[in-house]
């Protein structure tokens, strides 16, 4: 994923980051979704450092320098889908989430991402 390069990388780096991922994915599938991978990826940036505020407001004894890398990378991704993308159903966005997390986190990480998020679509439901 390249939200995941975010972590590893300076700012300054992530745009040759962007083009080796797409270099390193070029077999796959992936290639052909280029330009909307980008403009999603470029959306969350804009966007990452209140993402990263609301996530440290809303986990408790936690916060973005302690979740895991996975974790965070997934929580940001799904967060963004919440708060700013009408295009994603809540559902999906905490679904695809938690199963990325399963996939590629700890043990525990399908139910601590699914437990974050949960608390974003009851402050949500709550306003309406």
């Amino acid at each position: 994923m390249l939200l995941f390069r975010v972590e590893f990388n300076s700012k300054e780096d992530m745009p040759e980051q962007v083009k080796l991922f797409f270099e390193d994915e070029e077999r796959s599938e992936v290639g052909e979704y280029a330009e909307p991978i980008v403009a999603k990826y470029e959306k969350i940036m804009e966007k990452l450092p209140e993402l990263d505020q609301l996530l440290n407001e809303k986990t408790e004894k936690w916060n973005t320098k302690r979740i895991g890398k996975v974790e965070l990378t997934v929580l940001r991704l799904a967060l963004y889908e919440l708060l700013f993308d009408d295009e994603i159903p809540e559902g999906v966005a905490i679904d695809e989430a938690v199963t990325i997390a399963k996939k590629y986190g700890q043990d525990s990480s399908g139910a601590f991402v699914n437990g974050v998020l949960a608390k974003f679509v009851k402050k949500g439901d709550q306003n309406s």
